[in-house]
């Protein structure tokens, strides 16, 4: 990251950047920072957008061979392409000698590092990843973001906020910016202030839907997921949600049975520290064989939906209680 900032404060760029990681927020941001630096503002004859996949690679290198229209350089957005994991070999033959006015800028969500696009991107221009950020790193974005309004949180309170919000970037910052306007006339934000205003993402939910399962409440796990209804939740992605968490708690409490600590747990499974520590504690309170039960029932929950034995709602209220 700092390297483009680098390239952007002396003005002297690489022909072709390649961003990429499970951080939406930075990647985007660092997209349009590039975006500002390189093209002209409000120029659309010489900056051009693709996105997803079956991106026209033969287009888009017959495009990079025309010389920009007034201007210094023709700048190429290419994201969410696939390119990096499959199919792009000719862009990256094009890419080992291309036309030096064109500049290309990448955003993947995912790539191969194997790749022989993406080994030519590294070596001819730059390649930056950009992953979920630690608990710390966020607290301090956080806070800095809040020192700029002139507001204060203690850890205690950012702490509950994150539990809310998640370690995505993006929705921190729209929840950030609920926050201060709600406490607007306040300097410090309070744990009342961020239950008042700030919106549980529906993996909480799921969380607390296990919680309650493991403690043998029915009704109390049956009340989320009404609740998840009424907030226009399909069933379908529901009863994944409940699959996914069941299945990373198999995972988690295997991993701790063999001594992994909880970075090392975290890492394994994609999440911050802090997070995976909410797992272990969770994954204790069940046995090993019934989380493999509960991944099991979510399988046949799903089948009975698709071979049509019982519709959608009825079929995640049935798991719900039978893995009870």
């Amino acid at each position: 990251m700092q390297r483009i900032n680098d390239d952007i404060r002396q003005q002297n760029f690489k022909q072709v950047y390649l961003l990429y990681g499970e951080e939406r927020y930075l990647r985007k941001q660092y997209t349009d920072r590039l975006r500002k630096a390189l093209c002209q503002e409000d120029d659309q004859m010489n900056s051009h957008f693709y996105e997803g996949k079956d991106v026209p690679v033969g287009e888009i290198i017959d495009l990079a061979e025309t010389l920009p229209f007034l201007a210094e350089r023709r700048v190429i957005f290419i994201s969410n392409s696939g390119l990096f994991k499959s199919g792009g070999e000719k862009m990256a033959e094009y890419l080992t000698a291309p036309n030096e006015t064109t500049f290309f800028v990448f955003t993947e969500s995912e790539v191969d590092k194997r790749s022989k696009l993406y080994k030519t991107v590294q070596s001819k221009g730059y390649v930056s990843e950009f992953s979920m950020q630690d608990e710390n790193t966020l607290k301090r974005w956080i806070a800095g973001i809040l020192g700029k309004e002139g507001k204060k949180i203690t850890e205690n309170t950012v702490q509950l906020f994150l539990t809310k919000t998640g370690t995505d970037m993006e929705n921190i910052q729209m929840e950030l910016e609920k926050l201060i306007c709600y406490c607007m006339d306040k300097d410090v934000i309070t744990n009342e202030d961020v239950e008042t205003i700030c919106t549980n993402r529906i993996t909480n939910h799921i969380f607390d839907m296990i919680n309650a399962i493991a403690d043998k409440q029915q009704q109390t796990a049956l009340q989320l997921y009404y609740d998840l209804l009424a907030l226009k939740e399909p069933p379908m992605r529901i009863l994944f949600l409940i699959a996914r968490q069941c299945n990373m708690l198999l995972q988690v409490k295997e991993m701790k049975a063999r001594g992994y600590d909880n970075k090392t747990i975290g890492s394994k499974i994609g999440v911050p520290p802090f997070i995976a520590g909410k797992y272990v504690t969770q994954a204790a309170r069940f046995k090993t064989a019934d989380l493999r039960k509960a991944v099991t029932q979510c399988v046949e929950a799903e089948e009975a939906v698709k071979t049509g034995h019982m519709n959608d709602i009825m079929s995640v209220e049935v798991l719900i209680v039978s893995v009870l």
